[in-house]
């Protein structure tokens, strides 16, 4: 009697893994009776017309934005809206050619992939979504220059998953959507090619500051990188550096084009040192404290006479 109750136990335990098999593969074939084969195949060209679509696309928006700068956030923005509907459309017609879409298909699927595909694409899911709300809601765009997380640059494509900023030095940053939507990012020209590029210049406070502002002002003007229809304020304040009192002068010009942002800021600055080297205008005394006593003499020369004693 145990020797029959031992075979039947053994039966039993033996045949539980090979019934839940036996369903996996039921479960597999039902699933697969759905598919398309033929429809597959076809996909397989669709997403390789897309992708040389996509080559296209990119080539013809940099020939026009070279030829026609003037255009160039207009040309990206219109590269990455068809960029994202070559995207959307290619999805949509894989999965019409390559599954049988009618009530029972989409019952075995859904129930089959639904908690997979959930748990494994949530990341993706998420910033697909984001993607869409920066299209719609438009944070920034294309060609924008932005300040993200510690990082500079240039956006230059905005996609379904990401978006990529090209910094100052040339690295190229990818960035989750997601991660867009739930940080602080700033542009600084938002969908313009000028910019405002703020420079800030010290000088003491015994100096001419009226003529040091009109100096940095003239600077301004005359840089070739300069943006004409905007004015070009320069502000004044007293602020204390490392226990010394100082004059800080902050001009707000703009760039003509943001990507000549660098270059800018390069030539005013170095226009403003030669201007007060040349009308005597001399930085705070923290700077200037600890000079030799050539360069002293140097200095004590270009200041007025009854100056010179204290």
């Amino acid at each position: 009697m145990n020797r029959r109750i031992a075979a039947g136990l053994a039966a039993a335990i033996l045949w539980l893994p090979s019934a839940a098999w036996a369903q996996e593969l039921a479960d597999v074939g039902q699933l697969a009776q759905f598919i398309r084969w033929g429809g597959v195949t076809a996909s397989v060209f669709v997403i390789a017309g897309a992708m040389v679509l996509l080559r296209l696309v990119s080539d013809l928006s940099q020939r026009l934005s070279a030829r026609f700068v003037h255009r160039r956030p207009t040309l990206q923005k219109a590269e990455s809206i068809t960029r994202f509907s070559i995207y959307l459309l290619t999805v949509i017609v894989c999965v019409a050619l390559s599954v049988r879409l009618d009530t029972t298909a989409l019952a075995v699927i859904g129930g089959a992939l639904a908690f997979a595909m959930g748990f494994a694409l949530r990341d993706l899911v998420a910033a697909f979504i984001a993607g869409l709300t920066i299209m719609f809601d438009r944070p920034f765009q294309v060609g924008d220059r932005v300040n993200y997380a510690g990082e500079y640059g240039d956006i230059v494509k905005i996609g379904l998953r990401s978006v990529r900023l090209n910094t100052l030095d040339h690295n190229m940053v990818t960035i989750p959507n997601n991660k867009i939507l739930t940080d602080v990012t700033a542009s600084g020209n938002y969908g313009s090619l000028e910019m405002q590029v703020p420079m800030d210049f010290c000088v003491g406070v015994e100096q001419d500051v009226t003529l040091a502002s009109e100096l940095i002002r003239e600077a301004c003007l005359t840089s070739p990188y300069v943006h004409l229809d905007q004015p070009v304020p320069v502000f004044a304040r007293q602020m204390i550096m490392q226990d010394y009192l100082v004059v800080q002068l902050k001009a707000r010009p703009y760039v003509f084009d943001c990507r000549y942002e660098k270059p800018f800021e390069t030539d005013v600055h170095l226009r403003v040192l030669h201007a007060f080297r040349e009308h005597g205008i001399l930085p705070p005394a923290i700077l200037h404290r600890q000079l030799g006593d050539d360069t002293r003499a140097a200095v004590q020369a270009t200041l007025p006479r009854e100056s010179q004693g204290t």
